[in-house]
């Protein structure tokens, strides 16, 4: 095998991939990103965040993610869990720790808003809404799937 085939097979090895995702409440409400899987044809919804790079701390990741994809100041994080997330989205297995963070805005305004138009790093767009915990399941899922029962295990109140 060639050296060009050899790092070709070496970059197509799966990896587990680290994130920190944040949860903000308003009401009876969480912000979510709202996402659709082609191949499933479902819409989904999940909290922001994303992958911690070498070397920075799963809170800092947070507060990054948030800056880049919504370009939201967050304040007074706290650790609520760790999760693992199998999955597959668009025909792709995934593989995630996900440690699980709950935060506030230091906009207020972002409360109020029905909606955010939010974007990823590779400047795709996204929307990020308000959704109440019973609404996940009628409308769509929240992933990762054994988020909400963390989110009930810690019996997150209304505010």
């Amino acid at each position: 095998m060639n050296e060009a085939a050899l790092a070709g097979d070496l970059l197509k090895v799966p990896k587990i991939r680290t994130i920190a995702i944040g949860i903000f409440r308003q009401d009876d409400r969480i912000f979510v990103m709202e996402g659709y899987d082609p191949l499933k044809k479902q819409t989904f919804y999940r909290p922001l965040g994303g992958s911690i790079e070498f070397g920075e701390k799963a809170q800092d990741s947070l507060k990054r993610e948030l800056m880049e994809e919504a370009n939201a100041e967050i304040t007074n994080v706290r650790y609520l869990g760790t999760v693992e997330n199998i999955f597959t989205y668009n025909g792709e297995m995934g593989h995630e720790i996900v440690l699980v963070y709950e935060a506030d805005f230091i906009d207020s305004s972002i409360y109020e808003q029905e909606y955010m138009d939010c974007h990823e790093d590779d400047g795709a767009p996204f929307k990020a809404v308000w959704k109440s915990l019973d609404e996940f399941g009628v409308e769509g899922p929240l992933y990762p799937e054994s988020l909400l029962d963390l989110l009930l295990k810690h019996k997150i109140e209304v505010r």
